[in-house]
């Protein structure tokens, strides 16, 4: 593995402190132990656990309360690591956290530059994708043909080459979010692939500043997706 893959410490106790959540180890509304506890008990300096919690923060998993420390706000379900090993659930996390600005951008250059081939080619890779999400499969293909079709209407080569490139990372992450998805209310379906429609409407209409909104709105959202379980009332 390139040594810029390899997990850093941060990363490997995200995924331990994860776990224990996962495990209820540490329950919803209960407090995790101080700062240097956690850094005695992973063997790592305080700054490590804090990078941890921060992501942890981001990921809405845990929050911190001024005085009081961190406490856990939601336990996310643990089918989560049914579908993709718990080490790899970081490396899934900053591959959206990546797409979210660089698809963002491609679909703001999308709604300035696209022709009517574009649009065809976007309209259809919808259509697919809708089909699949009708027989409940998975569409992991349709979803990339889509995004790679927002990415090449933005008549940059380099959007569509780095969605090409992630090709492998971005299933990965997209395969675990339709997972949940499958197992989850129908209406979740729906509300997928109206963020899909959002973003293309925003295209079609030449409005690249809704375009780039809705396409980092929805792949925050898929991310957020990951995390679904008990939360906090």
């Amino acid at each position: 593995m390139p040594e810029t893959l390899r997990p850093t410490l941060a990363d490997q106790v995200y995924d331990q402190l994860l776990m224990k959540i996962l495990e209820e180890e540490y329950t919803v509304n209960s407090r995790l132990p101080a700062e240097e506890v956690l850094a005695q008990s992973f063997g790592v300096s305080r700054p490590i656990v804090r990078a941890a919690l921060s992501r942890l923060r981001d990921d809405g998993i845990v929050q911190s309360r001024r005085g009081s420390g961190s406490y856990v706000l939601r336990r996310p379900d643990r089918q989560l690591i049914g579908f993709v090993p718990l080490e790899s659930v970081s490396d899934v996390q900053r591959c959206y956290e990546f797409r979210i600005d660089v698809e963002g951008a491609a679909a703001a250059w999308a709604a300035r530059r696209r022709d009517s081939d574009d649009l065809a080619a976007m309209d259809h890779a919808y259509q697919v994708m809708e089909q699949a999400y009708k027989e409940n499969a998975m569409g992991v293909e349709a979803d990339q043909m889509l995004h790679l079709a927002v990415a090449r209407a933005s008549k940059n080569p380099f959007f569509a080459a780095v969605l090409e490139s992630l090709g492998e990372q971005i299933a990965q992450g997209v395969k675990l979010s339709r997972s949940l998805t499958l197992l989850d209310i129908p209406g979740r379906q729906e509300l997928v692939l109206a963020e899909h429609r959002a973003v293309l409407d925003a295209i079609r209409l030449k409005q690249p500043e809704v375009a780039e909104a809705t396409m980092r709105h929805h792949i925050t959202a898929a991310k957020d997706r990951m995390f679904v379980g008990t939360r906090e009332m």
